[in-house]
């Protein structure tokens, strides 16, 4: 019987593979590197991957002043939040600073139940509180 899942599913399994080592390879690379030099490099290997997938698509710029400012504003999150993790898993455990970090969903939850009104469930915030839980049993 083949399993049918639906197609996000399947990138968000993808992600989360990726992500895995996108957060091993820095605690690797600061051994060698400070974690400034971590980051540029880091965003020379986001440039390679944005350049081979406008190759490899037919891409055409969407021009929308809301939608460029909230994309803008995700890189600089983004980049922010790398150069943070990067120092962090310079100067912690790799095990307890991903399982730290990992808690981000939390903070975007909030803002969308607060900025989009998007509702929280029971189950959804109980799976919020064993997140953290699991977060502090973790780090201990």
């Amino acid at each position: 019987m083949v399993l049918k899942m639906n197609s996000w599913v399947i990138f968000a399994i993808l992600a989360m593979i990726v992500w895995g080592f996108w957060g091993f390879f820095p605690k690797l690379a600061t051994n060698y590197i400070s974690p400034k030099s971590v980051l540029v490099y880091e965003v020379i290997g986001a440039i390679i991957v944005g350049v081979a997938v406008l190759f490899l698509i037919n891409f055409k710029p969407e021009v929308n002043a809301k939608g460029i400012t909230f994309a803008i504003l995700t890189g600089i999150a983004g980049t922010l939040g790398a150069l943070f993790f990067i120092f962090a898993v310079s100067r912690g455990e790799t095990s307890v600073v991903v399982t730290t970090t990992a808690l981000y969903p939390l903070v975007t939850i909030t803002l969308a139940f607060l900025i989009l009104k998007e509702p929280i469930t029971i189950k959804q915030g109980v799976g919020m509180i064993f997140a953290f839980a699991a977060m502090m049993l973790l780090s201990t």
